[in-house]
């Protein structure tokens, strides 16, 4: 079988080594995100899945605009288009080629979290499980039939890379499972329910902001939801922090939403709505990402009272 294969992240590379590796199936193609700058110092730099293409020499396309530079995919004449993560909606002149369709590994369980941040919305919304969604694509986002569906608890001490390479194994191993039914034309076809349907949007600017003002339980899930990148950040003394890790107490704040009430042994204590929330991990403007008792155990200045705004 001649796949193409469309992917971006480091999410996506699983996948497609799983794919590369299976001798009954053939990468004719990969296209991916072009390059970008990364870094303070703008380094221009391929995508993971570049990357893995350019190791093994397999056929990359790196496209900027998809809906106008499609023909090139089309020539490949692919039996299966398969993206997982690639960034882009694809065109329906794409969508109509090949026989046994477009198909895509998305990151939850659809209808819930149609978008591009499904795994960062559900540690956000404190679910208990998330998972990986086989589909067939269409010309809306992520509104296609579902194949197959696999479920993955979400537990307390999984952030966003954590639970990012879990579900990018499960997804790995749902579509191995789930091809053979694809190409037999035997596999299931179930439509969404549109009233189920959340979106996950991507992560804005000003949604990186913490806010102390929430419930310490909403505090952490946020913090999780956004590490270790982009990370959450607040200021203190006007200077931005970013905040990577902590965990929530059972000690009832006293005080101003944001003020640093209690330092512990492994980290500060901040007042949220309720309880005390305690930053583990942290970086200060300008210096690198330390523990945060080893920052209390530099720190000549006295945190108690100072406030995280």
């Amino acid at each position: 079988m001649k796949i193409v294969f469309m992917g971006t992240p480091d999410f996506s590379v699983p996948v497609l080594e799983s794919l590369y590796n299976n001798s009954e199936y053939e990468i004719v193609g990969v296209v991916s995100q072009p390059d970008k700058r990364v870094g303070r110092k703008q380094v221009i730099t391929p995508s993971p899945i570049s990357n893995f293409a350019l190791n093994n020499n397999l056929n990359l396309l790196r496209i900027e605009n998809i809906k106008k530079e499609y023909n090139d995919i089309l020539l490949l004449e692919p039996d299966i288009i398969i993206t997982c993560a690639y960034g882009q909606i694809i065109p329906e002149e794409i969508l109509n080629y090949p026989e046994y369709g477009c198909i895509n590994v998305h990151a939850s369980l659809l209808p819930k979290y149609r978008g591009g941040a499904p795994i960062q919305r559900a540690i956000i919304n404190g679910d208990s499980e998330t998972g990986i969604t086989i589909m067939y694509m269409d010309k809306l986002m992520d509104n296609g039939d579902i194949i197959k569906q696999e479920s993955l608890k979400i537990d307390d001490s999984d952030n966003l890379e954590t639970l990012t390479n879990k579900l990018s194994i499960l997804g790995r191993d749902l579509l191995n499972k789930t091809l053979p039914s694809i190409f037999n034309k035997t596999n299931e076809r179930i439509k969404q329910d549109e009233k189920e349907v959340i979106y996950a949007y991507n992560i804005k600017r000003e949604e990186e902001h913490l806010d102390f003002s929430k419930s310490c339980k909403e505090v952490f899930n946020k913090v999780r939801a956004l590490s270790p990148t982009p990370a959450c950040y607040t200021k203190l003394n006007k200077k931005i922090v970013k905040i990577y890790d902590g965990y929530i107490t059972n000690d009832k704040a006293k005080g101003i939403p944001g003020e640093i009430v209690k330092l512990y042994k492994d980290g500060i204590g901040v007042n949220t709505k309720d309880f005390i929330y305690v930053i583990t991990s942290l970086q200060l403007e300008g210096k690198k990402k330390m523990l945060a008792k080893d920052y209390i155990r530099g720190c000549k200045d006295n945190l108690i009272g100072e406030i995280y705004e």
